[in-house]
């Protein structure tokens, strides 16, 4: 008997695993020695939720969260829930072109930032953006660009010009009583936009996509109950919180079942391994690169997995080896895959913890409950029969509202219910889905999606460059690499350095072409479209005559 979906708000969710296990371990990080219990959680998050309201945050109001995964973060996932504000997770490889698409295009009243990450200062990137922020007094942000924003809040004790820091948003919160809170929370409907992540389209602009409580509350129970979540397990999250895998698969699911986050903030292999050891993590997610080097660190002899039971290893496809290695060695035998996308709360199918080893690396496992799947001519709904490829489409609870303020895009994405993926998959007859690859040239890279259109817009606006074409090649550690083929102006010169410098100045690093060829010529179909695959294929042979000239010369 397959239970009934749930329609309850994520707020109700947190206060009702909340008052069942009050002194159980909510969330807990390592290396700060930072512990809540699931009461000393319900509290700050409703504490930051006061001070929201009093900040001006109505329901419905679009606030955005450009961090890593910091505990600020988890505790602004549920406090933004429980008023009603919508969420805009912002990606922490953004630079300030990506990110004043992002908080334009979202409307976003309300920006909090860490300090930066790598190679990228946010409070700089901010103030580039919104000049006006450093003459303001905080919350009395008047900016001509931006019109929605007002306030900006620096996650962090230092101050900053024109921005709250989050201990006085955390203040704010005693001038508004908890009734307050309650009515505020009781007004809201499960089927209200509650999170909104950003995933580029073919189009190359990044697209808001909108889920609801009931789309992600519902995938996050289905998801921890495919991997025997119980209020025992300890889930040790180092994917990052700004996709779907770290905050509806990981922080949410972990709230619906009871379970205790153990996050790292940064992925590092030696930091997981040192969690799951001191932790006693039974459960572990990443993508497969995360994996290889975990298994690869020199010190993983010296860590105890032995609590590790199941987990997700998802966002690229899964060499057998690894998957074996993570069960035997990593005492993971319950290692489950999961397929989906942003659009669909993200999860559509997956294996489940006792199918045998050959289903969990090739295939993705079955639609999960309340999830129809069917493969299709590619563009159409016309059903294809077993073991023929085709496009996956996909329907039911799980399917977003649509894309922020573009209604022809999701017109296009959805039809009558039905989501189409732009994957090519197979399905056997036992109903186990292959992944086959992209209806259109997506590059995944280490578990980025990369869109190539995005960065052949971008690279058009090069002075030097006449037509671009971006495609991915293999790559031993991230699955795939970005390689662009350009072709430049009539008496221009330039060197592959100074294309990457042009790209890494403005956009995130994992989009940045590790690979530049110049070329004078297309290869064309009789149309005179040019033929991506056949870029491809000479990316490879110019790559293998280049690793050849590189042995000869050492």
């Amino acid at each position: 008997m397959v239970e009934d979906l749930i329609n309850k708000t994520i707020g109700d969710v947190l206060d009702e695993t909340a008052s069942k296990y009050p002194d159980n371990d909510a969330l807990v990080y390592v290396d700060r020695g930072l512990r809540y219990s699931y009461r000393e959680f319900k509290e700050k998050c409703d504490q930051l939720a006061k001070g929201l309201m009093k900040l001006g945050v109505k329901k419905g109001d679009h606030v955005a969260i450009w961090a890593y995964n910091v505990p600020e973060w988890v505790l602004l996932q549920f406090a933004t829930a429980k008023i009603g504000a919508v969420l805009v997770t912002v990606n922490i490889y953004y630079k300030a072109h990506e990110l004043e698409y992002v908080l334009k295009q979202s409307d976003t009243t309300t920006l909090f930032l860490v300090q930066g990450f790598k190679d990228v200062n946010y409070v700089d990137t901010i103030y580039k953006v919104v000049p006006e922020l450093k003459d303001c007094a905080p919350g009395e942000l008047k900016c001509e660009k931006l019109p929605y924003l007002k306030n900006v809040v620096f996650i962090g004790e230092e101050k900053h010009p024109g921005m709250f820091t989050f201990n006085e948003v955390m203040e704010m919160g005693n001038k508004v009583s908890d009734e307050e809170l309650k009515a505020r929370q009781a007004s809201l409907d499960p089927q209200d936009v509650i999170n909104m992540q950003y995933t580029s389209g073919t189009t190359g602009f990044p697209k808001g996509v909108m889920l609801t409580h009931y789309n992600i509350v519902n995938n996050a129970y289905w998801v921890g109950k495919y991997q025997g979540m119980t209020p025992r397990d300890r889930l040790c999250i180092p994917v990052p919180f700004f996709h779907c895998f770290g905050c509806v698969m990981g922080t949410l699911a972990s709230v619906v079942h009871g379970v205790t986050m153990v996050p790292i903030e940064i992925f590092d292999a030696g930091k997981v391994l040192e969690a799951v050891d001191k932790e006693k993590c039974t459960i572990l997610y990443g993508v497969p690169t995360m994996f290889v080097r975990e298994l690869n660190h020199p010190d993983f002899d010296k860590y105890d997995l032995s609590s590790l039971r199941t987990g997700i290893m998802a966002g690229a496809p899964c060499p057998v080896e690894v998957m074996k290695r993570v069960m035997e060695d990593m005492h993971a035998r319950e290692m489950t895959i999961a397929y989906g996308l942003t659009e669909a709360s993200p999860v559509i199918t997956m294996t489940s913890r006792d199918d045998p080893i050959e289903k969990r690396v090739e295939t993705v496992g079955k639609p999960m409950p309340y999830i129809e799947v069917k493969i299709v001519e590619p563009g159409t709904l016309k059903e294809v029969p077993p073991n023929t490829p085709g496009e996956l489409v996909a329907r039911g609870y799980n399917i977003m509202k649509g894309y922020y303020k573009m209604p022809e895009a999701t017109a296009k994405a959805i039809e009558n219910g039905w989501l189409h993926t732009k994957d090519l998959a197979k399905m056997d007859e036992d109903g186990y889905v292959y992944i086959l690859g992209r209806v259109d040239d997506m590059i995944i890279r280490g578990g980025e999606n990369v869109y190539p259109r995005e960065i052949e817009e971008f690279l058009y606006t090069h002075p030097k460059i006449k037509e671009v074409q971006v495609v991915g090649v293999p790559h031993p550690e991230y699955g795939e690499e970005v390689a662009a083929f350009i072709q430049l102006k009539d008496g221009e010169s330039a060197t592959e350095e100074e294309i990457k410098e042009f790209c890494k100045k403005n956009i995130a690093r994992y989009k940045v072409p590790k690979y530049i060829f110049f070329t004078n010529e297309w290869p064309m179909t009789a149309s005179g479209k040019i033929q991506k695959f056949k870029l491809r294929e000479i990316a490879k042979k110019l790559l293998e005559e280049r690793k050849k000239k590189e042995e000869v010369v050492s």
